[in-house]
């Protein structure tokens, strides 16, 4: 609920939102800091609404070193806080020389998106998060307690952070986000949403601009959204960021053969995935997978149909229709999701090297 406090500020904030601009328009840029797990942000003022990304301009910023930045508006959204006509743009981040900066993949997932443009792929994400208090402590828990529930439960004693994510879900609606869902997750205030389907390089891209709107939305109710895979000691409901992914072929009649076919691809690359699916080269997914409670082992590649405790999974209605998708339960919630498409494409379509030879490759 919120407090006095935070009711008269909503009032006051009302008031400054209705005065009237003219034909001034706000533009919030956005970009993936130089960690690859938080955002950054900041709003310039245009003359007018743009009628398309080309009309907004590249502006600058820094980094943590004090280096200047480029951002480049690559995606532009609708304003879900301040309302149209304002609006909301992902940019890509050119360091002083104008190049990509290292710390963003964007640029290369777009070049190999470019390569298997003729194989058409569709990812989808779905996001777990967990609440907390400003505190860090687990939203709204009582002490001591660890409540498990189970994914998709009802009822104000074990559900708890549901406006946050109704409200996160209407304001990537508005914004024009491709979320396709919600629901609670297995453990008292942790959530998920899910981004797709999307064609090549836009799965990242909404489901970057769909992190930020959560933090936002956060903001408002005075909580944090933590895409730690385990931020609570003893949490045995690790969070992760699954992927789902097809191609054209894997989606028509008999689709299944290329699907078994990409995950044996996988199980030979296993180690170079979990290198790249969380932001830390590995070291947040051999703390989520344990294969403890719905989760695969970090050491070993496994698949199955209908099965959430494998590395890859075939979904039952995909196995008996004989085509479909088949989703990667991998990715760390924390993961940079052009990193994971960038390894996916190579791994299943671009006929990238196996682990031992890639290994003995790097050896010689």
């Amino acid at each position: 609920m919120k407090t006095t406090l935070q009711k008269i500020t909503m009032s006051v904030k009302n008031h400054y939102m209705s005065l009237p601009k003219g034909t001034y328009c706000q533009v919030t840029y956005v970009w993936i800091s130089e960690d690859k797990e938080s955002l950054r942000s900041k709003t310039k003022t245009l003359c007018k609404e743009p009628a398309g990304i080309k009309d907004i301009p590249e502006w600058f910023a820094v980094s943590t070193n004090i280096t200047e930045l480029t951002l480049v508006p690559v995606k532009m959204f609708r304003d879900p806080f301040s309302l149209d006509p304002n609006k909301l743009v992902l940019c890509e981040v050119l360091d002083y020389k104008q190049v990509p900066a290292e710390t963003t993949l964007r640029s290369k997932c777009v070049e190999v998106m470019e390569k298997v443009e003729k194989f058409e792929p569709w990812f989808g994400m779905e996001q777990e998060y967990f609440l907390l208090d400003l505190d860090r402590k687990p939203y709204d828990w009582p002490p001591g307690c660890r409540f498990y529930t189970g994914s998709c439960c009802v009822g104000s004693e074990i559900i708890h952070g549901r406006d946050v994510a109704t409200c996160h879900n209407l304001a990537c609606l508005y914004a024009g986000i491709k979320i396709c869902g919600y629901n609670p997750e297995a453990i008292t205030s942790q959530w998920e949403f899910q981004i797709g389907p999307c064609l090549g390089i836009e799965m990242g891209d909404h489901l970057w601009m769909a992190r930020y709107i959560l933090h936002r939305v956060c903001e408002e109710f005075k909580v944090i959204a933590t895409l730690d895979v385990q931020p609570v000691s003893g949490h045995l409901c690790p969070s992760g960021g699954h992927v789902n992914f097809s191609t054209k072929e894997m989606r028509s009649e008999g689709g299944l053969q290329y699907i078994e076919e990409a995950i044996k691809k996988l199980s030979r690359r296993h180690s170079h995935h979990l290198s790249v699916y969380d932001p830390h080269g590995g070291a947040d997914n051999i703390r989520r997978l344990n294969s403890q409670t719905i989760t695969s082992s970090f050491k070993e590649f496994s698949s199955a149909v209908a099965a959430r405790d494998v590395s890859v999974r075939i979904p039952g209605q995909v196995f008996r229709s004989g085509h479909g998708y088949f989703e990667d339960r991998r990715p760390a919630a924390n993961c940079d999701p052009y990193s994971v498409m960038i390894a996916m494409i190579e791994t299943c379509l671009l006929g990238a090297a196996d682990d031992d030879m890639e290994k003995n490759t790097n050896e010689s």
